[in-house]
């Protein structure tokens, strides 16, 4: 396996490389996207508040390899193409948007009603009760959401090779699969594993960080 491992290091440190981006693009949009989007879903908003939570339940009623099909016409106005990292990030950012979305509205659920009514009572504005109270509250339950969020999108990239995504995913169907060499496949799978523990383990130290309590 040494020897596979050597000879196959430039494509995989590529494919590695090509996952690290589509992560990195999925992740920002859900953040700075899915972010507020929660935020507006856990004030409710009225009619606006009912459709932005339909619009979420129906993206995320799609399976993600459906998703990427569907997509395909809005991917190459977006990137130019519908292979490659780039063009498997549109879908994978339609899909963490939403995704993340519901698990930042989950969180402020959570906050207790009294730290709500304590702000109220000093006088704060509802923009400053969302910002300066409810994400500070919450702060360590988003990193652990945000976490959850990559391991499970770290999956659907390598869904996203079997497309022509690119990736680890790629790696794996191209030699693994078609080329039946199972000691490329163990090496990917390897691979997989260490990049989930190393987000589980960096997410939940973050997050320990961050809990006040």
């Amino acid at each position: 396996m040494l020897e596979t491992l050597t000879n196959l290091l430039p494509e995989l440190w590529r494919a590695f490389g090509e996952t690290v981006l589509m992560l990195a693009i999925g992740l920002s949009a859900a953040v700075l996207l899915g972010g507020p989007l929660g935020v507006a879903l856990y004030l409710g908003l009225g009619r606006l508040g009912l459709v932005l939570g339909w619009l979420v339940n129906t993206v995320r009623s799609f399976p993600f390899i459906i998703l990427m099909v569907a997509l395909v016409p809005f991917t190459r106005i977006v990137a130019g193409t519908s292979i490659g990292p780039l063009a498997a990030a549109v879908p994978l950012s339609f899909a963490a948007i939403p995704y993340f979305a519901r698990l930042v509205e989950q969180q402020l659920r959570e906050v207790p009603r009294g730290v709500i009514e304590a702000a109220e009572a000093m006088g704060a504005s509802p923009f400053q009760i969302v910002t300066r109270v409810l994400l500070l509250e919450v702060r360590s339950g988003l990193v652990l959401a945000l976490t959850v969020l990559a391991i499970s999108f770290l999956s659907y990239s390598a869904v996203a090779g079997v497309v022509g995504g690119g990736g680890i995913g790629d790696l794996a169907i191209r030699y693994g699969y078609y080329r039946f060499e199972t000691e490329v496949m163990a090496i990917t799978v390897l691979l997989l594993v260490a990049l989930v523990q190393l987000i589980q383990f960096g997410g939940g130290r973050l997050a320990r960080r961050l809990d006040k309590r």
